[in-house]
This record gives C-alpha cells, structure tokens and sequence, in this order.
C-alpha cells in the first residue's frame, strides 16, 4: 500500500502527460502530491518527512512552470529533491549518534557501525547520480523521453539500487540475540 501511496503522483504525472501535454501533467501531479500527503496524514495522523519536502518542491517547481510557461521549471523538480536528500544523508553523518539511514531501518536491522556508514553514503551518492542522470536526459533528450525516464528510468534505477543494497546488507546482519525472540 505504501508503495502506491508513494508512486501515485508521479504515475497520475506520466499518464496526463500521455493524454495531453506537460502542463497538464505538472497540474495533476500538483494535485495528486497534495492528496498523497493528506492520505498519509488521514491514514497515520502525521505527516511525512519526504512527502511533505516533495509537495512544497512540486507545488514551487510545478506553479513555475505553469505560471511561466516553462517546463524546465518541472524537469528540474526531481534532480533537486534527490540532490537534497543527498545533502541530508550526509549532514545526517554529522548531526546525532546516528545517519539518517540507521535511524530510518535500524529498528528493523541490526549492522556493524561502518555498514550503516557505508549504507549512508551510498545512497548519498545514488541520490547524487539520480539528480545527474535526471539532468543528462533533461537536456540531452526530448520532453517524452524525460517522462518515460521519470517514470520508468527513475524506479528502475531505485529499484536495482535497493535490490543490491538488500544484497550488499544481507552479508552482514548480525544474529538476534538469544532469549530476545521470546520475550
């Protein structure tokens, strides 16, 4: 259900697109953030973090590129939100005990410190890579290609990313101490 609450947006963005045109879609997806994060909110009674960032970032880059005409404004949109995130996860190594990462799984898993670092900083720099290759497609490519790629390229990176990290992280988590399962 979180998965779709979360890629819901970006899928209502891509089919307006294909039904009628860019400005359109920067319209829908205005709308469709604004109701991802009050589903979230109705559901959970609190906001989340990442939705909330996306919302304010949508509705500034998306109400540019509809007040001026300029869809530049909304192509941006993803290469500054994962470039933020990035900044996050790597302040987030110097602010608290612990990175963003281990405070977001560390109630799920448990890890030796410097694989929660190395975690941190791989998705610091995918974030990274992320905003690069939104921008390398963005200038490079035409404005159906960069919807196609916001869509699929995106997620499938993300995906392949997420497969490999739960690969990466499987060889390293530690054992459930003895006598905690059955308290």
């Amino acid at each position: 259900m979180k998965f779709l609450i979360d890629f819901f947006p970006v899928v209502f963005f891509f089919i307006a697109f294909k039904m009628y045109d860019i400005y359109v879609a920067t319209a829908v997806l205005i709308i469709a953030s604004l109701l991802q994060t009050s589903i979230h909110w109705l559901i959970h009674r609190r906001f989340e973090k990442a939705h909330v960032i996306t919302l304010i970032l949508v509705c500034v880059f998306g109400g540019l590129t509809l007040i001026l005409q300029n869809e530049m404004f909304i192509k941006w949109k993803p290469t500054v939100i994962n470039w933020l995130f990035a900044v996050v996860f790597i302040g987030s190594q110097f602010i608290g005990k612990k990175s963003i990462i281990q405070r977001m799984m560390g109630d799920h898993m448990t890890l030796p410190s410097r694989i929660w670092l190395n975690l941190n900083i791989a998705w610091s720099l995918f974030f990274i890579a992320l905003g690069i290759a939104n921008l390398y497609v963005v200038y490079n490519f035409d404005t159906e290609t960069w919807v196609n790629f916001k869509l699929f390229g995106l997620l499938g990176l993300t995906f392949v990313f997420v497969i490999a990290q739960s690969l990466y992280v499987a060889r390293f988590m530690e054992e459930p101490e003895k006598g905690k399962d059955s308290e």
